[in-house]
């Protein structure tokens, strides 16, 4: 089985949302996940709440992709944490399947927004 590059882990920023990508079956974080929460850190000690959101695509067993998605979205609040936000200033949200159109690797991902 080959793995097409796009389904590496990569992370994008996009209108003030850090949106991590993950390789299928993998929650393993992109490199330069520390530089891409700069402005999230920056957010949280203005006052924020930081909101992690888990997703997953629809392939394989849906109860393992919850599982995976959590697991994503707590290695993403474990980076959050590592650069100093407290529990208190976290939101973690219930994982989410993505029903809209596009790519399992775009749904594969882990969202961080300010609130």
């Amino acid at each position: 089985m080959t793995t097409a590059a796009a389904d590496g882990p990569s992370i994008r920023v996009e209108n003030g949302v850090v949106k991590f990508y993950f390789a299928s079956g993998s929650a393993d974080l992109a490199p330069g996940a520390a530089d891409a929460l700069g402005d999230v850190v920056k957010g949280v000690a203005a006052g924020q709440t930081a909101v992690i959101s888990g997703y997953h695509d629809t392939t394989g067993d849906p109860a393992q992709n919850e599982e995976l998605a959590k697991q994503r979205a707590l290695a993403v609040r474990d980076a959050l944490k590592a650069l100093g936000i407290g529990d208190d200033k976290l939101d973690l949200k219930k994982p989410e399947v993505t029903t809209a159109t596009g790519s399992n690797a775009e749904a594969r991902r882990v969202e961080v927004s300010l609130q």
